[in-house]
């Protein structure tokens, strides 16, 4: 692991607005193209984007025929001069009826291409700030293509919203969505650190041992606390985009983990051990009262079933469940 060269990661937007400011302070034609809605087996999801110039582009709205389909578009609008904002449905189905993608994978998405000016700049600029800051801000486009974003949380729901005359606007939360917290910063924490550094998840490191080595060099971390196990249901915020890993040495401290954090909503909540360690802690915490319902929202023994040995293949097989979970259809 180089750990001199390492930084914490940053949302991978933000090189999608810092490709667009470079043009427009150049003089050069761009527009941003960006996925409003997403369903089913969608290859570009909501909040994929890209920023498409006439020699250049940044980003991903899902790859294959589409793609191309829509830089073309993209690339078309700048060459005529004055361009319009297009909101646009593309099917997933050979056989749909109308706005055909030329994918066959199923699903579908609906894609925005938002020609950007100069007077868009103040907004890109505040954009790629806060995401190159890990700041919390949102943002709206409208069908008049209006650019706006704010500091703060987000006061209305994401997506993508309609009203009766047809007229639309998207709103979207910047930066990391999912939040992924690490309870143990040994070695394969550290290890996993690694791994979803390119994941785009926001990441936080927690350890009970000051001092501890393996949490100090930890180049990969958004932040890093030590804290009290005991006291874990105050630091950890539950939630749909929360993932939690408890990775730590020894049962006994697992188990002081798990108690704090059962019962509560997380889109992952995970524990590493052997088989027989996790049947005996199941086991303990049935006599203790909790219920089946609980214990099956937990993933134990973490990870794909890969026979992994070492720190590193453990975090693959990791960040590939969390990877699994965070894709898996919501209900």
């Amino acid at each position: 692991m180089d750990f001199f060269n390492a930084s914490p990661s940053v949302p991978r937007d933000l090189l999608v607005w810092q490709h667009a400011i470079a043009c427009l302070r150049a003089g050069i034609p761009v527009s941003l193209l960006l996925v409003v809605s997403s369903s089913g087996s969608s290859p570009g999801r909501q909040g994929f984007k890209m920023s498409v110039a006439p020699g250049s582009m940044v980003g991903s709205i899902g790859g294959g025929i589409m793609e191309h389909k829509f830089v073309e578009l993209a690339r078309h609008g700048l060459a005529e001069g004055p361009r319009e904002v297009l909101l646009r449905e593309q099917i997933h189905r050979g056989e749909a009826p109308h706005n055909r993608s030329g994918m066959i994978c199923s699903g579908q998405q609906t894609l925005l291409l938002l020609p950007l000016h100069d007077d868009h700049l103040p907004t890109l600029r505040f954009v790629a700030d806060a995401l190159q800051h890990n700041r919390r801000a949102w943002l709206r486009c409208t069908a008049a293509g209006e650019l706006h974003a704010e500091a703060g949380p987000l006061p209305t729901p994401a997506g993508l919203h309609r009203s009766a005359d047809d007229a639309w606007e998207y709103r979207e939360i910047l930066g990391f969505r999912e939040q992924l917290t690490i309870v143990g910063g040994g070695h394969v924490g550290l290890a996993l650190s690694q791994v979803v550094a390119n994941l785009d998840f926001r990441l936080t490191v927690l350890d009970d041992r000051t001092g501890l080595n393996t949490l100090q060099l930890n180049p990969y971390a958004h932040e890093k606390r030590t804290v009290d196990y005991a006291a874990l249901d105050q630091v950890i915020a539950e939630g749909l985009h929360q993932y939690v890993v408890i990775m730590i040495f020894g049962y006994r401290t697992d188990g002081v983990a798990l108690r704090q954090l059962l019962g509560r909503q997380f889109a992952y909540l995970g524990v590493m051990g052997s088989a027989a360690k996790i049947a005996t802690m199941r086991k303990e915490l049935r006599a203790e009262g909790y219920s089946e319902e609980q214990l099956a929202r937990v993933h134990a023994p973490i990870g794909l079933p890969i026979h992994s040995r070492t720190p590193e293949e453990i975090a693959i097989s990791v960040a590939a469940e969390l990877i699994r979970a965070r894709n898996a259809p919501r209900g």
